[in-house]
């Protein structure tokens, strides 16, 4: 893992559980973007977040558990490797109460000019605050 990571807490609500009785799949798709936005938020630089926006262009995740209705789970991301292009590479876990990772994501994003909103090529002083 690289640093520097983000975390952040999410507890299952209702509105998140499926018919099986634990947190939906496309949940736990909103929570890795969620998480993501945050962190880009976060840590970028303030010229970069005017310039430029992402969007996801694979999503590719690994579930080995899953919550309940009122359980918590901490996730943690971050940026995996250089950037290639206008590609980057954002790894995500999610842990239990207990520490055991029950979900992982690996997601890769493509950054947009937001004036021309074409692709535009990562350079390394954008991703400098994430790794």
């Amino acid at each position: 893992m690289t640093a520097p990571t983000f975390e952040k807490t999410f507890t299952a609500s209702a509105a998140h559980i499926d018919e099986l009785g634990h947190v939906n799949n496309a949940v736990w798709v909103q929570w890795i973007q969620d998480m993501a936005t945050a962190h880009w938020e976060t840590a970028a630089r303030p010229a970069d977040r005017e310039a430029f926006f992402w969007v996801v262009t694979r999503h590719e995740i690994d579930y080995r558990g899953n919550i309940a209705e009122g359980d918590r789970v901490t996730g943690t991301t971050w940026i995996e490797g250089p950037a290639r292009g206008a590609q980057s590479t954002r790894r995500v876990e999610f842990r239990d109460t207990e520490g055991k990772i029950i979900v992982s994501a690996t997601t890769t994003w493509a950054m947009l000019d937001r004036a021309t909103q074409r692709l535009a090529r990562v350079r390394p002083e954008v991703l400098a605050p994430f790794t």
